[in-house]
Protein backbone atom coordinates (compact mmCIF):
# COMPACT_ATOMS: atom_id res chain seq x y z
CA UNK A 1 0.00 0.00 0.00
CA UNK A 2 0.96 3.69 -0.57
CA UNK A 3 1.17 5.69 2.29
CA UNK A 4 -0.68 9.07 1.65
CA UNK A 5 0.13 12.56 4.02
CA UNK A 6 -2.49 14.76 5.40
CA UNK A 7 -3.67 17.57 3.06
CA UNK A 8 -6.51 19.19 2.00
CA UNK A 9 -8.73 18.59 -1.67
CA UNK A 10 -11.62 20.47 -3.52
CA UNK A 11 -14.41 18.25 -4.58
CA UNK A 12 -16.74 19.49 -7.17
CA UNK A 13 -20.09 18.27 -8.97
CA UNK A 14 -20.62 19.44 -12.56
CA UNK A 15 -24.49 18.09 -12.05
CA UNK A 16 -24.77 20.47 -9.29
CA UNK A 17 -22.12 23.17 -9.86
CA UNK A 18 -20.94 22.39 -5.71
CA UNK A 19 -17.78 22.80 -4.48
CA UNK A 20 -16.49 21.74 -1.19
CA UNK A 21 -13.06 21.19 0.64
CA UNK A 22 -12.22 18.04 2.88
CA UNK A 23 -9.40 18.44 5.61
CA UNK A 24 -7.89 15.08 5.18
CA UNK A 25 -5.94 12.96 7.51
CA UNK A 26 -3.03 10.53 6.77
CA UNK A 27 -4.00 7.16 5.20
CA UNK A 28 -2.61 4.11 3.12
CA UNK A 29 -4.09 3.53 -0.17
CA UNK A 30 -3.81 0.09 -2.45
CA UNK A 31 -0.92 1.12 -4.78
CA UNK A 32 -3.67 -1.14 -7.55
CA UNK A 33 -7.46 -2.31 -7.48
CA UNK A 34 -8.11 -5.64 -5.99
CA UNK A 35 -7.12 -8.70 -8.20
CA UNK A 36 -8.84 -11.71 -9.22
CA UNK A 37 -6.39 -13.79 -8.00
CA UNK A 38 -6.59 -11.69 -4.20
CA UNK A 39 -10.47 -11.59 -4.16
CA UNK A 40 -10.38 -14.74 -4.54
CA UNK A 41 -7.84 -15.76 -2.38
CA UNK A 42 -9.98 -13.78 0.29
CA UNK A 43 -13.69 -15.16 -0.76
CA UNK A 44 -13.28 -18.74 -2.41
CA UNK A 45 -14.98 -16.33 -5.44
CA UNK A 46 -14.15 -15.17 -8.80
CA UNK A 47 -17.15 -13.07 -10.03
CA UNK A 48 -15.29 -11.39 -12.97
CA UNK A 49 -16.22 -11.49 -16.89
CA UNK A 50 -13.08 -11.88 -17.87
CA UNK A 51 -11.05 -14.03 -16.59
CA UNK A 52 -6.89 -13.63 -15.07
CA UNK A 53 -5.01 -13.26 -11.97
CA UNK A 54 -3.81 -9.83 -12.67
CA UNK A 55 -7.16 -8.47 -14.26
CA UNK A 56 -9.08 -6.23 -12.00
CA UNK A 57 -11.66 -7.81 -10.00
CA UNK A 58 -15.12 -6.38 -11.44
CA UNK A 59 -18.38 -7.58 -11.60
CA UNK A 60 -18.97 -6.54 -8.01
CA UNK A 61 -21.30 -5.05 -5.59
CA UNK A 62 -20.47 -2.06 -3.15
CA UNK A 63 -21.27 -4.69 -0.39
CA UNK A 64 -19.37 -7.05 -1.71
CA UNK A 65 -16.63 -4.38 -1.48
CA UNK A 66 -17.31 -3.99 2.28
CA UNK A 67 -17.66 -7.74 2.57
CA UNK A 68 -14.06 -8.46 1.52
CA UNK A 69 -12.75 -5.49 2.92
CA UNK A 70 -13.65 -6.80 6.65
CA UNK A 71 -12.74 -10.71 5.25
CA UNK A 72 -9.18 -9.11 4.34
CA UNK A 73 -9.10 -7.31 7.97
CA UNK A 74 -9.98 -11.18 9.74
CA UNK A 75 -7.23 -12.77 7.92
CA UNK A 76 -4.37 -9.79 8.64
CA UNK A 77 -5.43 -10.15 12.18
CA UNK A 78 -6.62 -6.23 12.60
CA UNK A 79 -9.98 -4.69 13.61
CA UNK A 80 -12.30 -5.08 10.90
CA UNK A 81 -13.54 -1.59 9.76
CA UNK A 82 -17.41 -2.39 9.31
CA UNK A 83 -19.93 -3.48 11.22
CA UNK A 84 -22.89 -5.49 9.30
CA UNK A 85 -26.17 -5.89 10.66
CA UNK A 86 -29.08 -7.25 8.87
CA UNK A 87 -29.44 -9.99 6.36
CA UNK A 88 -26.20 -11.20 6.70
CA UNK A 89 -23.87 -12.12 3.59
CA UNK A 90 -25.41 -11.49 0.28
CA UNK A 91 -28.50 -9.65 1.89
CA UNK A 92 -27.57 -6.50 0.12
CA UNK A 93 -30.55 -4.35 0.21
CA UNK A 94 -31.58 -5.82 3.85
CA UNK A 95 -28.15 -5.20 5.31
CA UNK A 96 -27.24 -1.72 6.99
CA UNK A 97 -23.43 -0.60 7.55
CA UNK A 98 -21.49 1.43 9.78
CA UNK A 99 -17.73 2.30 9.42
CA UNK A 100 -15.74 2.38 12.79
CA UNK A 101 -13.23 5.01 12.30
CA UNK A 102 -10.93 4.09 15.02
CA UNK A 103 -10.30 0.56 13.18
CA UNK A 104 -7.15 -0.35 12.09
CA UNK A 105 -8.60 -2.41 9.33
CA UNK A 106 -8.70 -2.28 5.71
CA UNK A 107 -11.52 -0.23 3.82
CA UNK A 108 -12.74 1.59 0.64
CA UNK A 109 -11.09 5.12 0.78
CA UNK A 110 -13.47 7.97 0.70
CA UNK A 111 -14.30 9.76 -2.13
CA UNK A 112 -11.79 13.08 -1.24
CA UNK A 113 -9.36 10.82 -0.37
CA UNK A 114 -9.20 9.13 -3.73
CA UNK A 115 -9.50 12.17 -5.36
CA UNK A 116 -6.56 13.68 -3.24
CA UNK A 117 -4.57 10.48 -4.12
CA UNK A 118 -5.31 9.77 -7.67
CA UNK A 119 -4.43 14.05 -8.05
CA UNK A 120 -0.79 13.28 -6.41
CA UNK A 121 -0.04 16.82 -6.50
CA UNK A 122 -0.71 17.92 -9.93
CA UNK A 123 -3.43 20.01 -10.79
CA UNK A 124 -5.30 18.93 -14.08
CA UNK A 125 -7.57 16.66 -15.26
CA UNK A 126 -4.75 13.88 -15.47
CA UNK A 127 -1.83 13.35 -14.27
CA UNK A 128 -0.21 12.54 -17.22
CA UNK A 129 -0.80 12.04 -21.10
CA UNK A 130 -4.17 9.77 -20.37
CA UNK A 131 -2.49 7.06 -23.28
CA UNK A 132 0.27 6.68 -20.92
CA UNK A 133 -1.88 6.25 -17.46
CA UNK A 134 -4.99 5.14 -18.39
CA UNK A 135 -6.90 1.93 -20.28
CA UNK A 136 -9.98 3.93 -22.09
CA UNK A 137 -12.16 3.66 -24.68
CA UNK A 138 -9.53 5.25 -26.77
CA UNK A 139 -6.96 2.39 -26.04
CA UNK A 140 -8.42 -0.52 -24.49
CA UNK A 141 -9.60 -2.40 -27.33
CA UNK A 142 -12.91 -2.48 -25.39
CA UNK A 143 -11.45 -4.71 -22.43
CA UNK A 144 -9.86 -4.89 -19.28
CA UNK A 145 -6.16 -4.92 -18.83
CA UNK A 146 -3.94 -6.08 -16.36
CA UNK A 147 -3.33 -3.79 -12.84
CA UNK A 148 -0.53 -1.87 -13.18
CA UNK A 149 -0.15 -2.00 -16.66
CA UNK A 150 -0.41 2.31 -17.26
CA UNK A 151 2.33 4.28 -15.40
CA UNK A 152 1.87 4.82 -12.35
CA UNK A 153 1.01 8.52 -10.99
CA UNK A 154 3.86 10.36 -8.95
CA UNK A 155 2.74 8.82 -5.73
CA UNK A 156 3.13 5.32 -7.27
CA UNK A 157 -0.56 4.36 -7.32
CA UNK A 158 -1.79 2.83 -10.89
CA UNK A 159 -4.70 2.84 -12.43
CA UNK A 160 -6.43 5.71 -10.65
CA UNK A 161 -7.84 6.73 -13.77
CA UNK A 162 -9.19 4.11 -16.24
CA UNK A 163 -9.23 0.07 -16.89
CA UNK A 164 -12.40 0.09 -13.83
CA UNK A 165 -14.13 2.18 -11.43
CA UNK A 166 -13.19 2.31 -7.98
CA UNK A 167 -16.03 2.13 -5.59
CA UNK A 168 -15.87 4.88 -2.31
CA UNK A 169 -17.81 4.39 0.71
CA UNK A 170 -19.69 7.98 0.51
CA UNK A 171 -23.36 8.14 -0.71
CA UNK A 172 -23.36 10.22 -3.77
CA UNK A 173 -26.44 12.37 -3.20
CA UNK A 174 -28.89 10.93 -0.23
CA UNK A 175 -31.87 13.37 -1.01
CA UNK A 176 -31.68 12.81 -4.95
CA UNK A 177 -30.52 9.14 -5.28
CA UNK A 178 -30.98 7.49 -1.98
CA UNK A 179 -28.43 4.51 -1.59
CA UNK A 180 -26.35 5.41 -4.20
CA UNK A 181 -22.82 5.02 -3.85
CA UNK A 182 -19.82 7.40 -5.52
CA UNK A 183 -17.37 5.88 -8.32
CA UNK A 184 -14.41 7.55 -9.61
CA UNK A 185 -12.16 7.02 -12.05
CA UNK A 186 -13.49 6.09 -15.22
CA UNK A 187 -13.03 2.57 -16.73
CA UNK A 188 -11.95 0.74 -20.09
CA UNK A 189 -15.15 1.46 -22.21
CA UNK A 190 -15.02 4.90 -20.99
CA UNK A 191 -14.41 7.66 -23.40
CA UNK A 192 -11.49 10.38 -22.46
CA UNK A 193 -13.88 12.76 -20.61
CA UNK A 194 -14.99 10.12 -17.60
CA UNK A 195 -11.54 9.75 -17.29
CA UNK A 196 -10.83 12.66 -14.96
CA UNK A 197 -10.04 13.33 -11.79
CA UNK A 198 -12.37 15.31 -10.61
CA UNK A 199 -15.20 12.63 -12.49
CA UNK A 200 -18.16 11.65 -10.58
CA UNK A 201 -20.19 8.55 -11.41
CA UNK A 202 -23.17 6.93 -9.18
CA UNK A 203 -24.21 3.57 -8.97
CA UNK A 204 -27.09 1.51 -6.80
CA UNK A 205 -24.45 -0.46 -4.27
CA UNK A 206 -26.28 -3.57 -5.18
CA UNK A 207 -25.19 -3.49 -8.37
CA UNK A 208 -22.68 -5.48 -9.91
CA UNK A 209 -20.91 -3.88 -13.40
CA UNK A 210 -18.05 -5.02 -15.70
CA UNK A 211 -15.76 -2.01 -15.72
CA UNK A 212 -16.66 -1.46 -11.79
CA UNK A 213 -14.27 -2.89 -9.08
CA UNK A 214 -12.22 -1.43 -5.83
CA UNK A 215 -8.94 -0.49 -3.99
CA UNK A 216 -8.61 -0.70 -0.52
CA UNK A 217 -7.43 1.53 2.04
CA UNK A 218 -6.58 1.67 5.57
CA UNK A 219 -6.90 4.78 8.35
CA UNK A 220 -3.17 5.30 9.72
CA UNK A 221 -1.88 6.62 13.17
CA UNK A 222 0.89 8.96 12.61
CA UNK A 223 1.30 10.83 9.27
CA UNK A 224 4.19 9.72 6.54
CA UNK A 225 6.92 12.35 5.84
CA UNK A 226 6.60 11.58 2.06
CA UNK A 227 3.99 9.19 0.24
CA UNK A 228 6.06 5.69 0.06
CA UNK A 229 5.35 2.35 0.16
CA UNK A 230 4.17 0.84 2.99
CA UNK A 231 4.07 -3.16 3.87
Amino acid sequence: MIAVRPGEVTLSDRRTQRRWTVDLAPYRLGARPVTQELYERVTGLRPSTARGDRLPVEGVSWWDAVRFCNALSERAGLAPAYDIAGAGRGGDGDESVTWDASADGYRLPTEAEWEYACRAGTTGSHYGPLDDIAWYRGNSGERVHDVGSRQANPWGLYDMLGNVWDWCWDVYDAEVYGSYRVLRGGGWFDEHWSCRASARRRSHPSFRVDDVGFRVARSASRPPTDPVRAP
